[in-house]
Order: C-alpha cells, then sequence, then structure tokens
C-alpha cells in the first residue's frame, strides 16, 4: 500500500512521462517495486511522497527479436524472460533463475534490476559479458550505452538527471560453453556477488572467453582473456596457471578499498572467503576445459 499522502501518476508514452517528471523533479521512477519494498518488515509498507509508475507505459513492456539481437524494454519482468527459452543466452537465464523466488521474479523487472541505486545487482554481470546496449531517454532525446560503462564504475549507474533506462539490446551470439555461480554470504541471508564464465570455440581453439564477477564493483580482467583466446582446447595446465595468477594479482589491487565487495563491506562479511571463492570458481571451471 502506498503512504496516504503519495501521490502517484501513470504515465502511458515518454511524453507524459518527462512531463509528470518535469512537474515533480522529487518523484522516483517505480518499476516493480521489489527494491522499494526489499527492507520493509511493515505489514502497511511506506513509499515516497511521489511516485512515478512505469507500469502503463506500453513501450517499456515490449520484446522483439531480430536475426542479430533480442530487444527487451525496461519493464519486461524476469519471469517472461525465462519463459522466452532458448532465445535468450544461457547465461542471462541461469542467472534469472537464482534471483529471489518466483513470486518476487513476477514483480521484478530488468530494468530495475540493472539501475539499482545501492548496489550492482545481478544481472550487470551477464550484460556485460554479452556486449549488451542500452538505450537511455530522456525528455528531448535518447542515447546508446554499452553495458560495463553502465556499469563499471562504484556508485549508481550512469544515468544522467531524469534520464531512464529504456530497452536492453542483446547480441544474439553462439557461446558453447557457460558457467555460472551466485554466493551466498555466510551468516546471513543477504545475496553475495555473482560470477560467470562464457566461451566460444571454433575446431577446438578457444576463440573468445568472458569472465565477469559482479559484487559492490564490477571486476573483469581482460589480460587473461586474452592471453587464453586462441588457445587449443584441452588448455594447458601452465596457461590455467597463468590465468589465476592475473587474476590473483587483479584482485590484490582492490585490497583495502573500500568499494571492492570482498573489502570488508556490508554486503560481505568474510572479504577473504569471497576472494578465494572468485579464484576457485576460474580455476576449477578453467580445470573442466583441461581434461
Amino acid at each position: 500500500m502506498a503512504d496516504p499522502l503519495s501521490r502517484i501518476f501513470y504515465p502511458e508514452n515518454f511524453q507524459e512521462l518527462f512531463s509528470e517528471w518535469s512537474r515533480f523533479p522529487d518523484a522516483k521512477i517505480f518499476a516493480g517495486g521489489t527494491a522499494h519494498l526489499r527492507n520493509q518488515i511493515s505489514r502497511i509498507p511506506m513509499l515516497p511522497e511521489q511516485i512515478i509508475s512505469l507500469d502503463r507505459m506500453e513501450e517499456l513492456h515490449k520484446i522483439s527479436r531480430t536475426e542479430r539481437y533480442l530487444e527487451i524494454g525496461a519493464m519486461v519482468k524476469m519471469n517472461q524472460i525465462i519463459r522466452l527459452g532458448k532465445v535468450v543466452p544461457e547465461v542471462l537465464i541461469r542467472c534469472l533463475e537464482c534471483i529471489a523466488g518466483p513470486q518476487v521474479r513476477n514483480m521484478a523487472t530488468i530494468g530495475g534490476n540493472l539501475c539499482n541505486y545501492s548496489r550492482k545487482l545481478d544481472c550487470s554481470a551477464p550484460m556485460i559479458a554479452l556486449d549488451a546496449q542500452y538505450e537511455l531517454r530522456c525528455a528531448k532525446t535518447s542515447r546508446w550505452i554499452s553495458a560495463s560503462r553502465f556499469s563499471s564504475l562504484p556508485g549508481p549507474p550512469d544515468l544522467a538527471p531524469f534520464e531512464l533506462l529504456a530497452r536492453i539490446r542483446i547480441p544474439l551470439e553462439h557461446w558453447n560453453f557457460t558457467r555460472y555461480l551466485k554466493f551466498r554470504n555466510s551468516g546471513n541471508e543477504e545475496p553475495g556477488g555473482n560470477i560467470l564464465l562464457i566461451m566460444r570455440n571454433q575446431k577446438n581453439i578457444l576463440t573468445n572467453i568472458r569472465v565477469v564477477y559482479c559484487g559492490q564493483i564490477i571486476l573483469r580482467e581482460k589480460n587473461s582473456e586474452i592471453l587464453l583466446e586462441g588457445r587449443h582446447l584441452p588448455l594447458d595446465k601452465k596457461d590455467i596457471a597463468a590465468c589465476i595468477d592475473k587474476w590473483n594479482s587483479y584482485l590484490s589491487v582492490f585490497e583495502g578499498n573500500e568499494n571492492a565487495i570482498y573489502a570488508g563491506t556490508e554486503e560481505s562479511s568474510h572479504p577473504e572467503l569471497e576472494r578465494v571463492q572468485i579464484l576457485n570458481f576460474i580455476e576449477n571451471t578453467l580445470k573442466s576445459l583441461s581434461d
């Protein structure tokens, strides 16, 4: 329920949305609502005084597909994407299936997950790995931005004032191999980070590999990917060891950084465990490609 003093606006198109937003600049954008309700324990949740709900904006609910891309509106629910089946890259399906339970996924939107202001949420990792692009709209213009640029820096996503994520464009490229893991924090029910590895190979030659970790910040060690690309499968143990060394050095740079997921933030009460989990995931996954 809304607070009795709350004012809720339901625009049906972008013109109405930005008109209301300009009149009420302090209004909060409301997508699926799960972020607003997450930490509230009262039977009657308290909402902001002014809310702009995107629920009636038909354009934000659209899903389309071409030979090269899958385009998903920001208001599409997570379970809707899962039900699309094989057209969706496997790594994104696995990520979505690990988010909360079916009831939450029926409410939570892909745009809300990507635009969370308090921390990087799970879908950022597969979007970066898949080279997704986001369409950002404001009152007079629109622009496209890469998923990596949108989410890579610590802090809130790269949205200008009075700008909205409208659409996600995902390249439909084939990946031969997918591994995905979501960490759980020890001692509480809060989710930890998530990590993935996707790979493409042709005639037993590894042509492309992506490893992305998402927590308080996004971690991706591109030099380790370059090291492995072009290698023959199964992978040589020396190449795996060299890749782990690069990740080990890369993670050591973030030691003591208050923005790092494993640097003792509220999201990770066991920073060294988180670090070990990242390295173990990468090592064990690469070893499975050496058998």
